[in-house]
């Protein structure tokens, strides 16, 4: 019998050709989030299904989509979305992409350091409504990169390819992770807490993967030591940081930028962040380049063609992968 494989989001034409050589594809209809019942009827009588980080893989949904499943192939390198024991005690196998969308996501990174830094939403809110009267001398006054130090909250293959980037513009790089790690050469100051590095973050990056032990963790107690007028970047997931408290923060003036691609709650972002001008927003597109984008959906392919021929998957999520 040829597999059949679930796909839950509208993929590129030449993966979706791809994966239609070998198998029978039960599309979405929409290329919207599914709810867990619709993500289940879906899923129902497949062999597989290629989801994404929108989709909640829990034990609810497994129950429903019966004992046919055995494979989950997720086009994400987090995997907070699944529910990793839930999934082997079924004995369905959990595979992922990890890896390659650093760059992007790392590129977004500093697209979002420099847009909030230098008042890119202000900006163009001023040219578009027709209000620029002319360049000033004290017009939207931004903050250098040049000299400043850089706190990187997860330094993994992503928080690495940040430091890569931010060197170039002469930032001094600290960051903090579970352990030290390899940063190829160049400077850069590990910290053994993450109150540490946020008292001397006057920009922070938060690469660190999502997970119960990382929900809201930049609450207002963490907010609090970090430097006067700090900006503060997230690409890694919403859940890590206290809505509440950084806008706040950013009323305040403590915080004094953000730039934000994840959302707690997406795509529900909280509305107080809609009426700040000092916070430049993206939908959550850190690895949406085309490049990225292939990479990751043929690499999927690759492992889904691995799983029915019987060999071993390269990059197979294992219950220690929670920690990890």
């Amino acid at each position: 019998m040829i597999p059949t494989v679930a796909v839950t989001r509208e993929l590129p034409a030449r993966v979706a050709e791809r994966l239609s050589v070998g198998y029978q594809l039960k599309k979405s209809v929409n290329d919207v989030p599914l709810s867990s019942d619709q993500l289940a009827e879906l899923c129902r009588d497949c062999d597989a299904a290629f989801v994404t980080a929108t989709d909640a893989i829990d034990e609810r949904f497994l129950e429903k989509v019966g004992p046919r499943l055995k494979l989950v192939a997720s086009l994400s390198s987090g995997h907070d979305h699944i529910d990793l024991n839930a999934a082997f005690k079924r004995l369905v196998s959990v595979t992922h992409t990890p890896g390659l969308h650093s760059s992007a996501v790392a590129d977004m990174g500093i697209l979002l350091m420099l847009g909030a830094a230098r008042r890119a939403y202000e900006g163009q809110s001023l040219i578009r409504s027709g209000n620029w009267t002319g360049w000033s001398p004290t017009q939207l006054l931004g903050k250098d990169l040049n000299g400043a130090r850089l706190g990187i909250f997860g330094m993994g293959r992503i928080g690495r390819e940040v430091a890569k980037r931010a060197r170039s513009f002469g930032m001094e790089i600290h960051y903090f992770n579970r352990k030290p790690v390899d940063s190829g050469g160049e400077e850069a100051l590990y910290h053994a807490s993450l109150q540490s590095l946020l008292s001397v973050s006057d920009f922070l990056i938060i690469a660190a993967p999502g997970s119960p032990e990382t929900h809201r963790i930049i609450n207002a107690e963490a907010i609090d030591l970090l430097p006067d007028q700090s900006i503060v970047v997230n690409i890694s997931r919403g859940s890590l940081i206290d809505d509440k408290a950084l806008i706040s923060a950013l009323r305040s003036g403590k915080v004094l930028s953000a730039g934000l691609d994840v959302f707690e709650n997406e795509p529900n972002v909280h509305p107080d962040y809609l009426s700040l001008n000092n916070v430049y927003l993206q939908p959550h597109q850190g690895s949406s380049t085309i490049e990225a984008r292939h990479k990751m959906c043929m690499d999927l392919c690759d492992e889904i063609d691995r799983f029915f021929s019987c060999k071993p998957l390269l990059h197979e999520l294992k219950m220690e992968s929670r920690s990890s």
